[in-house]
């Protein structure tokens, strides 16, 4: 009953995290013969709780799944299925800030780096494009992976389909400046957004990333369709015509390999290293995937001086959320950003 109302609530992403957490700690229940939440007490929770401990998870991976076990159980005492002291049991470890933050970010150096890369050996590539877009506006795989070519508005003429898309008078489109890409929640057809209909947003573009955009999609996009009709931005030949969020997830690890365009910093053998075998690019220590490319791009957002209420509705995040999760400055590059005020 717990997970059905989460999936009202949440996105398919987080729903399907709830229910791995919630299962492994039935089945801890089961296997401990405990085959009713009535049966359940404080002491059976606290020997679950060091049953995690002792499995060497960190302590950002215990307080995510004790979180979740703490909201399950607060269901379980409004539907009266445990008792209502048995909450308060779950002793979920306190992060300090530090902790909470992802400390594994892709850094502004690594970034402009693997983009210089891109551009000299791989323009307008699939590849350059997502991680410039990736790294620009701070999007989540999901809202990549959303986009058509027809979300992307990279001239004049492109806004016409404001005025069939969103109503729009053709005297309000003289007040929208191109570039820009908009993100769509559409569900019904396989691209939701995280936090669906309040996920929608324009995204504005520098001139240089519009250009990279208007390349792509003239000489190296792949033409596809997906299933329902529509022209994916990043397409692939395969599968559905649109890339899967796994294979986004592949991509992002791979380009961000340093010994893609360059000598490896690991000592590791090119020609034996493991995460160079498809399936396997996770596993390079410098392989960053596309959230933590996220974080790197919002903690430099910051470091450049964007308000966390403005960058907020860029990122489709609470100015609080950057603050704890995102934001991993650095200080001088932070001090520099604050100079302006000074005058």
């Amino acid at each position: 009953m717990w997970i059905d109302r989460q999936k009202a609530e949440k996105a398919d992403e987080t729903v399907q995290s709830y229910r791995y957490r919630v299962r492994q700690f039935v089945d801890w229940l089961d296997d401990q013969g405990i085959n009713n939440l009535n049966d359940l007490t404080g002491r059976d929770v606290f020997r679950y709780d060091s049953a995690r401990r002792a499995d060497g998870l960190s302590k950002n991976a215990l307080n995510t799944q004790l979180g979740t076990i703490k909201l399950f159980l607060d269901f379980c005492v409004d539907v009266e299925a445990v008792p209502p002291v048995l909450p308060a049991k779950v002793d979920i470890p306190t992060l300090s800030k530090a902790e909470r933050a992802n400390e594994e970010k892709l850094s502004s150096n690594r970034a402009d780096s693997i983009l210089q890369q891109l551009e000299q050996f791989d323009y307008a590539s699939r590849d350059h494009t997502m991680f410039a877009l990736a790294w620009h506006t701070g999007a989540r795989l999901g809202a990549l992976r959303s986009l058509d070519i027809n979300d992307c508005y990279l001239t004049e003429n492109d806004l016409d389909r404001l005025a069939h898309q969103d109503g729009l008078e053709e005297e309000e489109l003289a007040d929208f400046d191109v570039p820009f890409i908009y993100f769509r929640h559409r569900p019904d057809t396989d691209t939701p957004l995280k936090n669906k209909e309040d996920g929608e947003r324009p995204v504005g573009l520098s001139e240089e990333i519009g250009q990279l955009l208007q390349d792509y999609i003239d000489v190296t996009r792949v033409e596809a369709e997906d299933e329902h009709g529509r022209k994916p931005l990043f397409s692939s030949k395969r599968g559905t015509g649109r890339m899967s969020k796994g294979a986004i997830r592949s991509r992002f690890n791979i380009i961000t390999q340093p010994c893609r365009y360059g000598t490896c910093p690991h000592d590791r053998d090119t020609d034996t290293c493991e995460a160079l075998e498809h399936g396997y690019e996770s596993r390079c220590p410098s392989a960053r995937s596309p959230h933590r490319i996220r974080t790197g791009s919002i903690t430099h957002h910051r470091d450049e001086g964007w308000p966390p209420e403005v960058l907020a509705e860029r990122v489709n995040a609470t100015p609080e959320v950057i603050r704890t999760h995102y934001d991993q400055p650095d200080l001088l590059k932070r001090m520099e950003s604050r100079r302006s005020y000074l005058d």
